[in-house]
Parts: structure tokens; sequence; C-alpha cells
């Protein structure tokens, strides 16, 4: 064990401490520990924070890390842990870095060779997820969609054919118009869960195909509020469909030669049914 300025941190060291996304009983003793003893918390809304450490009569000082400022405090906070300081980096709620500050920090912590100690706890994508009862066994995280509707439906669209379960974030002003635009690309069919207020009292983790969730939340307007993680089922082929790939390669090919030639070729490379490319080319393909 190194040197340690508490006997429940190390000196010199920045620590990551996940905070609850709602239930305050959520977070972990480790964590309070952790909080108290450090020289230094490093937060993304102090006053959010002070809120919090007040709860737990912890009294340790706080300094604003944010989106904002990061890149430019991050060389200040470095040579504080180089000199022995200890620093706890939290954000307003779950665990800094999932789509909240700290990336740069612990870039440059890493580079700097500056011990970093990543603490286990809540995070909003992994609760949702446990829940939703989709398959959890590969999964993507994509963070907040785009606020606008063309980069939302290209986003879909390059995410059509993902076969994992897709994970965004988004507000409550923003879902129905984001829902739109994810219903105009993957269909009405394609399964989604929302899951809004998690650990909160009106938690809600509800799944439906993509037409009717729609429809369930512009029932009660209830429904959209509050922070919402939105899960995505993964694209599932049906059995005479092309694989993507194999599209593309004839698209490619296609535009050098004749569909014909191109549809054999596309057929040796990927291992389909010439016949199904051919008709698929002259259906889509000018």
């Amino acid at each position: 064990m190194s040197e340690t300025n508490s006997s429940m941190v190390d000196v010199a060291t920045l620590y990551i401490v996940p905070t609850p996304i709602g239930n305050l009983a959520d977070i972990t003793q480790r964590a309070l520990d952790v909080l108290a003893n450090v020289d230094l918390i490093a937060a993304e809304d102090t006053r959010h924070t002070s809120r919090l450490l007040s709860h737990f009569s912890i009294s340790t000082r706080t300094f604003a890390l944010h989106d904002h400022n990061e890149q430019q405090k991050a060389d200040f906070l470095i040579e504080k842990l180089q000199s022995g300081t200890s620093i706890a980096l939290v954000s307003d709620a779950g665990t800094p870095l999932i789509s909240d500050p700290g990336y740069h920090l612990v870039n440059r912590c890493r580079q700097a060779g500056v011990k970093v100690v990543p603490l286990p706890g809540p995070c909003a994508v992994i609760t949702a997820l446990s829940g939703a009862g989709l398959p959890s066994d590969r999964f993507s995280f994509e963070g907040f969609l785009p606020p606008k509707s063309k980069g939302r439906r290209d986003c879909f669209q390059a995410l059509a054919n993902d076969e994992r379960t897709l994970i965004f974030y988004e507000s409550p002003h923003r879902i129905n118009d984001s829902l739109s635009d994810m219903l105009a690309v993957l269909g009405a069919e394609r399964q989604v869960v929302l899951a809004r207020e998690l650990t909160k009292t009106y938690e809600t983790i509800h799944g439906a195909p993509l037409g009717e969730l729609i429809e369930w939340l512009a029932e009660d307007s209830n429904r959209v509020r509050g922070e919402m993680v939105v899960l995505v089922a993964g694209h599932r082929a049906q059995k005479d469909e092309l694989p993507a790939d194999a599209l593309r390669t004839l698209g490619l090919l296609a535009k050098e030669l004749p569909l014909k030639k191109a549809a054999a070729l596309t057929a040796e490379i990927h291992g389909v049914k010439k016949n199904a490319l051919y008709k698929w080319g002259l259906e889509n393909l000018e």
C-alpha cells in the first residue's frame, strides 16, 4: 500500500466516483469514504454536489470542472496530483465520463503517469439495460442523440442494421421528435424500451413496438417527463433478407460492371444467391 493522507485514500491519486442518479441510498460506502477523505473534489456543478455532500455531512472542498473549462483546468489539477494531492472526480449524477465531463482529465492523467482509481457505482445505461428485457450480451451506448432531425435520421440510418441493442440518452423536450425520426428510419415494429426517472419515485420502464410506444406516450403528458434512456432492439435479418455488406458490394460493383456480372461476383464474395442479388439490383439500382 502506498503512502496515504488518510486511511481511506492514496496521495497523488485521482478517484473516479459515481454518485446516485436519483436515489441517494444508492451511493456506496466506499464512495462516501473517498469523498470524505480526499483533499479536493472536482465536480461538474459544485452547487449540485454540495447538496449531496451536505446530506452525508461531508465537508471536503470542491472545485468546478465541467465541459467548458475541463481542458483548461486539466494541467492545474495534474500539477496538484503530482504534488501529492488526492482528488475525487464526480459528475452531477451517475458515473463520470459517461456522457459527462472527465475524459480530458483522465486521459491527461494517464499520459502523465498519474494514478487513476475508478470506483464502481450508479450508471443509467447499465441500470436501464438490466431491466429492459432486451438482449444484453452485446450492446452499444450511443450517448445523446443529435439535436436536429437530419442528424438523428442519419444516426439511425447508420445503425439500422446493427444487431446489438442500441442505447441512447434523450431529454423530455426532444423525445417525441426523436422517436418520430426513429420511426421513419427503423419502422413501427422495432422493439423499443423507454426507461425514465430511474431509481426515482416515478420510475417507469416501458417497452413496445415503436409505433405503439409513440401512441402510449401521447396518451399521458406525464410519460415524457424526466431524464430518459431509450433502448432499441438490434436489427434481426429476415430469412430472405440480403446482408447489408453484400448490398454495399453489389452497389459498388454495379457502378463499373453490368448488373448480372456484378451480382455474380457479389454472390461469390459473400456466399449469397446470385438471382436474389440480381433481382434486388433491378428493383433498387439505377
